[in-house]
């Protein structure tokens, strides 16, 4: 019997399949009477047999599915990169922005895809089963278009691109076309492109005939404002020029994810404003003869929904705003007013006023998603934002937590209010100095605020619109405020952002200035606050020409030093014509921001009074892995006599670095790291 079973097992085939390790996949080769209620893992279609399944988990491939190769050469698609060769890849993830739309069908679908990882190009593996059956051959350059074009034969219908249509007639693609790899957007007939027109009659252009003709130059194109180069008609008496791509547009588009009317195509003589973004645009426009909405072509299929990352809430493309909803109202990305009957982006939540222009809120697509499914996302968003990294022991009468663990440290932490020392205590999550309620270890010293501490694991920065993840290191320079820190960073896409930068909202009320001040990601002026010039973006006023970078906004609004007995608060002016730092005694610029004492009337340059590294604790560990020395190093802000350094040879005065086997004498300036 024993080994009849084992014959049985053998004959059932199994593959173990690298995208699902865990167990291995068994292979059904008819349908059962009750049918296959299921969706394949890799295409997402309905499953069918022949199909892989796993027993132990609801995990199916079809067939073709499972056997797909793991690479690709010399795809005739992608020849730019055909040494690379396609890899394939699982699914993409919701929130994986790394991963563009499939070159043939143009969406980003839920499937298994073929990746190439030189460049951005990605072919998902239902397009690269279909393609399998054209006919390729690759074109040094055709003359029409600046990019080499792929031809494609095909003596059937091609149903992977029946979506689009030729970009010169404007039929459907079911023949032999010509395909741009590069751009992804030329697609053409090779009937259309063999015999296009040496002269045409524009509506754009009445009083003369346009002749095609051809450039290696940059030429302007009068119709979409764009630079151009390769083949375009053009008027020599005028200087009008307009690319292939305009020359011929349809005459109806029809978008119903974003509209539920088609859109006509209406020729004018000069500019108009678009509905849809309340943008100037000139000729091309589109109208709703239904809704009577002129939009300008690009903005027939403007994303209606959209996750942006300056926005708790999903934010929905309007053409209107009725006056119920919102009066007069301020974007808030620009702060300049938003038109309530022209286009824009509002939140869809009763209550919340949020509304935005269209140009402001697409400016930057790192940090909107295309949203398909609105519930969908709230429940994921609401999963991530209860992502906790406590757990709670005791309890008090109000249900508020007064001891409880934390990922971070070692030993239990109880909640108080108060230090029983006077001394100045820091947060380990975010360096500054104890306040208000916090959690301490009886054992050690280690100490969180409680806002700190009741961060979330997971959580969604403005500042770009993939997940943050919680992280506790010992040494790190944060990406926004450029200052070395211990405590909790939050990491983005290579990004790592200190918990006081990520606290900060991106519409913000400052005690040095009587505005708003709102994050601008295109800002390259210099900070009002230390004079140094923004490069990465800053916070600006609307209504003035005041900045202040991240690092002069998260500074500690009070600090102790021993040149004063009383705490040195935060100063923002000085009607001094002349002032001097009482640490430094260097002239010091009365219109940059100081800490001083009221009492003694004593001023300094805000480096000089927390010093290099005001965010490092003594005794936090630099690891080996980032720098040229075999052991781990830690930080000191004092030294014990005047040890030399071991990479410049000069005596420390300052902060050092010190190997921490007790065995090594390597001591390093931190400036020489």
């Amino acid at each position: 019997m024993e080994n009849e079973n084992e014959r049985h097992h053998k004959s059932v085939q199994q593959i173990q399949h690298p995208f699902h390790e865990e167990h291995p996949l068994v292979l059904v080769a008819e349908q059962s009477n009750e049918g296959l209620k299921a969706y394949c893992d890799g295409c997402g279609e309905l499953l069918s047999t022949p199909c892989f399944t796993c027993i132990h988990c609801n995990y199916h491939l079809h067939k073709q599915c499972a056997e797909a190769p793991l690479q690709i050469p010399n795809h005739p698609i992608h020849p730019k990169h055909s040494d690379t060769g396609f890899f394939l890849r699982q699914r993409p993830y919701l929130d994986d922005h790394w991963v563009n739309g499939c070159a043939l069908c143009k969406e980003k679908r839920n499937m298994f895809f073929y990746e190439c990882y030189s460049c951005y190009f990605f072919l998902d593996i239902k397009c690269a089963h279909l393609s399998s059956s054209y006919k390729f051959s690759q074109l040094s350059k055709y003359d029409i278009h600046k990019h080499p074009l792929t031809f494609i034969e095909s003596h059937m219908a091609i149903d992977v691109l029946k979506n689009f249509n030729c970009l010169w007639c404007h039929e459907p693609l079911t023949y032999d076309i010509y395909f741009c790899s590069d751009c992804l957007s030329f697609i053409a007939h090779k009937k259309c492109l063999n015999e296009l027109p040496t002269k045409i009659n524009h509506p754009s252009h009445h009083i003369h005939p346009l002749f095609l003709n051809y450039s290696y130059c940059n030429h302007f194109c009068n119709l979409c404002q764009k630079e151009h180069s390769g083949h375009f008609y053009c008027c020599s008496l005028c200087h009008f020029n307009i690319k292939l791509e305009c020359a011929l547009l349809r005459s109806i588009i029809e978008d119903k994810r974003s509209h539920q009317h088609p859109f006509s195509l209406l020729w004018r003589q000069g500019s108009s404003i678009c509905d849809a973004c309340d943008t100037e645009g000139n000729y091309i426009s589109y109208i709703c003869l239904k809704c009577y909405i002129v939009v300008h072509k690009k903005c027939i299929s403007l994303l209606r929904i959209i996750k942006f990352s300056r926005h708790d809430h999903c934010i929905f493309h309007k053409y209107f705003l009725e006056t119920q909803e919102l009066t007069k109202k301020d974007c808030k990305i620009c702060f300049k007013k938003v038109k309530l009957d022209r286009g824009s982006y509002s939140c869809g939540k009763p209550g919340c006023n949020y509304v935005v222009h269209v140009n402001c809120v697409l400016e930057n697509e790192k940090l909107c998603e295309v949203i398909e499914d609105e519930k969908q996302y709230e429940e994921l968003y609401e999963k991530s934002i209860q992502s906790s990294v406590i757990r709670v022991i005791e309890v008090n009468e109000a249900g508020e937590a007064t001891k409880i663990e934390h990922f971070s440290h070692q030993h239990c932490l109880v909640l108080a209010d108060k230090m029983e020392e006077e001394i100045d205590r820091k947060c380990d999550g975010c360096m500054l100095s104890i306040s208000t309620l916090f959690y301490y270890c009886a054992e050690c010293p280690f100490f969180l605020h409680k806002t700190c501490a009741e961060l979330p694991k997971i959580k969604r920065h403005w500042f770009r619109q993939w997940n943050a993840i919680l992280d506790f290191e010992g040494f790190l320079a944060c990406s926004l405020c450029r200052q070395h820190c211990n405590g909790f960073f939050y990491r983005i896409k290579g990004w790592q952002i200190c918990i006081r930068c990520a606290k900060v909202a991106d519409i913000i009320e400052c005690e040095g200035h009587q505005h708003f001040l709102f994050f601008d990601f295109k800002c390259k002026e210099k900070c009002n606050g230390c004079g140094n010039k923004c490069w990465f973006g800053a916070f600006r006023c609307g209504e003035c020409r005041f900045v202040l970078d991240f690092g002069c906004l998260t500074l500690p609004q009070s600090a102790l030093h021993k040149i004063d007995e009383h705490i040195l608060n935060i100063t923002y002016d000085d009607d001094k014509k002349q002032s001097w730092c009482d640490i430094c005694e260097q002239e010091r610029d009365p219109s940059l921001w100081y800490y001083s004492c009221s009492i003694c009337d004593t001023s300094a340059h805000p480096k000089c009074v927390l010093g290099k590294f005001p965010f490092l604790k003594d005794g936090s560990t630099f690891s080996s892995n980032k720098h040229n020395h075999h052991h781990d190093l830690k930080f000191f802000k004092k030294v014990e006599g005047y040890p030399e350094c071991s990479y410049c040879g000069k005596l420390c005065h300052e902060e050092i670095l010190k190997c921490k086997e007790s065995t090594c004498d390597y001591i390093l300036h931190c400036k020489c790291l």
